[in-house]
C-alpha cells in the first residue's frame, strides 16, 4: 500500500490543497454574485409587472416553469399549459413565467398553439414568457458523445441564463432537467419542485449497459464490447451519483405514473460507495459541499390530464378500420416498430387488403420539433415503401388538435409501441376515445393504463411483433357487441382516473402553494 511519503501522493498533494485553499474564495464569489443576482432581479421584476399592465406594488408571485420547448405541441407541454390553467384559476395573484427556447415563436403564437392543439385558454396577462438563447446546449445534436453529461451541463448553463434574466419566487422544472436545480438553489436561493415525466437515468439503463443488451441507450458497438461496456457503466455510475444530488435538492416532486414512482424513489434512495468514496476528494469535493443534499419526501404521483370531456362524446360504433398512432416522431417512440408491426399484420393476415371492401389502415399522427425530426420522418416513408406497405400508410404531421380528435374519434386501434413509456397519455387519449389500445408491456400503459376495469380487459399488451400482430387482429376480428362493450369500459376507466379535474386535484394538492408562500 502506498504510504503518505510515496512519490503519487507527493504528486496529488498539491492538487488536493490548492482545491482546498480555492473553496473558500470560490463559496465567497458564488455569495456575492447570488447577492448581485436576486438585487438587480427587483428591477428586471418590475419592467416584467410592466408588460403585463401591472404595477411594482401589485402582490404577485411568480412561478417559474422550466420547459425550453414549451411550443412542442406533446404531452409534457400539455401537463404544462393544463398547470398553469389550474392556477389561474385557483391563484390569481400568481404570475407564471415560463423559461422557453422558442425564439422562433411570440407569446401570442405560443398561445394560440396551446389553444388549437390543446384547447386551453389561458389569460395572456398572468404569463410571461422569458426566451432562452441557449437551447441548443441541450439538444441532442449537440451532444453526439457523452449525450447525458452534455444536456445536463448545457441545462446548467440554460438555467443560469433564465435566473439572470428572472429569478422567481418558485421554481418548477416540468422536462426533467433536474441538474438545474443547484444553478437555482445557488443563485436563486428559492424552493425548488420538480414534475417528473421520466427519470434522466435509471437502475435499467444502469442493468443494460451491465448486462450488455442493445437498446436506445446502449449501441450494439457499445453492448458487443467488453471494455466500453466497463467505460459505460462507469459512466452511468457517475451521472447516477450527481444525479441523486440534484433531485435531492427539490422540496417537492411529482411523477406522471407508478413506474415512474418506483424510479424515482430508489433513486433517491441510491447509494453508491465506490462514487461516495471518490467524490471525497477535491476537486469533486467541492460538488457535494455545494449540494443541498437532503431526501424530500417521496415522489407524488399525479397522472397527466387528458381531455377526457369531449373525447368521450364520441360515438363508440362505427369505427373505420384504422390503426392510429399518436406520438411526437422522436426516436424513442419507435415508429419503425410500428411499420415492421403493420408489415408483419398484413404477412399473417393478407386478407385485410386483398379483395377487402375497407382495407386496414395505419395513420401516424405527430409532431415534427425539429431537423431530426423531419429526417426521420423521411426514413420512416422510406422504410414503409421499402416493405410495400406505403400505400395502406398515412403520416399526419404536426396536426391541429381538431384533426387529432377527429382521428381519434374514427380510428379501431391505437398503436404504442414506445418501451417502458413512462406514462403515455396517447394511450389514455385512445381510451377515452374509445379507441382500443395496443401498448408494449412496459410502463404506464402495463402499470396503470390498460389494465382491467370491473375485472374485464380494457385493451392489449404486447411485446413482440407476433404479440402486436395477434393482438391487433383479435380487435379487428371482435362481434360488434363484445368490441362495443370493450370501448365502453376503456372509456369508462380513462373518464374515471385520468381527467383534467384529477390531475387538477392532485397538482393543487402536491405542496406547491406551501413553498411560494414562504
Amino acid at each position: 500500500m502506498a504510504s503518505l511519503a510515496s512519490p503519487a501522493f507527493g504528486l496529488l498533494w498539491p492538487i488536493i490543497l490548492q482545491s482546498l485553499l480555492l473553496l473558500p474564495f470560490f463559496w465567497i464569489f458564488l455569495r456575492v454574485y447570488s447577492w448581485h443576482l436576486r438585487s438587480s432581479n427587483y428591477g428586471r421584476r418590475s419592467v416584467m409587472l410592466a408588460e403585463l399592465g401591472y404595477s411594482s406594488k401589485d402582490r404577485k408571485r411568480v412561478i417559474g416553469f422550466f420547459h425550453p420547448y414549451c411550443n412542442a405541441g406533446g404531452g409534457g407541454e400539455r401537463v404544462l399549459w393544463t398547470a398553469i390553467a389550474a392556477m389561474q384559476r385557483t391563484n390569481p395573484d400568481a404570475i407564471s413565467a415560463v423559461y422557453s427556447g422558442d425564439t422562433d415563436a411570440t407569446k401570442a403564437e405560443i398561445m394560440s398553439k396551446v389553444k388549437a392543439r390543446f384547447d386551453i385558454s389561458l389569460d395572456p396577462k398572468l404569463i410571461h414568457l422569458v426566451f432562452l438563447k441557449s437551447r441548443w446546449l441541450v439538444e441532442d445534436s449537440t451532444w453526439p458523445r457523452f449525450t447525458l453529461f452534455g444536456q445536463s451541463l448545457g441545462s446548467m448553463y440554460l438555467a443560469w441564463e433564465a435566473m439572470s434574466k428572472l429569478i422567481p419566487d418558485l421554481y418548477i422544472d416540468t422536462m426533467g432537467y433536474a441538474f438545474t436545480f443547484h444553478v437555482v438553489s445557488q443563485l436563486g436561493q428559492i424552493p425548488i419542485g420538480a414534475y417528473v415525466h421520466y427519470p434522466t437515468i435509471s437502475s435499467n439503463m444502469l442493468e443494460r449497459v451491465k448486462s450488455r443488451k442493445t437498446g436506445h441507450t446502449n449501441s450494439g458497438a457499445i453492448s458487443s464490447s467488453l471494455i466500453l461496456s466497463h467505460l459505460k457503466l462507469l459512466y452511468y455510475r457517475f451521472f447516477m451519483h450527481h444525479y441523486v444530488l440534484s433531485l435531492r435538492t427539490a422540496s417537492f416532486i411529482m411523477v406522471n405514473s407508478s413506474w415512474t414512482k418506483g424510479h424515482i424513489d430508489s433513486i433517491l434512495q441510491h447509494s453508491d460507495i465506490l462514487m461516495n468514496a471518490i467524490h471525497l476528494l477535491p476537486p469533486l469535493l467541492a460538488i457535494k459541499f455545494f449540494s443541498s443534499d437532503h431526501a424530500p419526501a417521496r415522489a407524488r404521483i399525479v397522472y397527466p390530464p387528458c381531455d377526457t370531456r369531449e373525447m368521450s362524446l364520441f360515438a363508440l360504433i362505427p369505427r373505420s378500420r384504422t390503426i392510429l398512432s399518436v406520438a411526437q416522431f422522436r426516436p424513442e417512440k419507435d415508429h419503425r416498430a410500428q411499420l415492421n408491426i403493420f408489415h408483419r399484420l398484413l404477412e399473417l393476415h393478407p386478407e385485410y387488403t386483398q379483395d377487402a371492401e375497407e382495407p386496414v389502415r395505419l395513420v401516424l399522427v405527430g409532431g415534427s420539433r425539429n431537423e431530426g425530426d423531419a429526417q426521420r420522418i423521411l426514413e420512416l416513408r422510406g422504410l414503409a415503401k421499402e416493405l410495400g406497405i406505403d400505400a395502406y400508410v398515412d403520416f399526419i404531421v404536426n396536426a391541429s388538435y381538431p384533426a387529432v380528435l377527429d382521428w381519434l374519434s374514427k380510428a379501431s386501434i391505437g398503436l404504442s409501441t414506445m418501451v417502458d413509456e413512462h406514462f403515455g397519455i396517447n394511450v389514455v387519449e385512445f381510451l377515452a376515445a374509445g379507441v382500443i389500445p395496443v401498448a408494449h408491456a412496459s410502463g404506464g400503459p402495463l402499470k396503470d393504463i390498460i389494465v382491467p376495469f370491473n375485472g374485464e380487459r380494457t385493451g392489449f399488451h404486447a411485446s413482440t411483433l407476433d404479440e402486436f400482430a395477434e393482438a391487433i387482429h383479435t380487435v379487428l376480428s371482435l362481434s360488434p357487441e363484445a368490441e362495443q362493450a370493450m370501448r365502453l369500459r376503456a372509456r369508462t376507466w380513462a373518464v374515471q382516473r385520468f381527467s383534467e379535474e384529477e390531475f387538477e386535484r392532485g397538482w393543487n394538492e402536491s405542496g406547491w402553494r406551501s413553498w411560494v408562500s414562504q
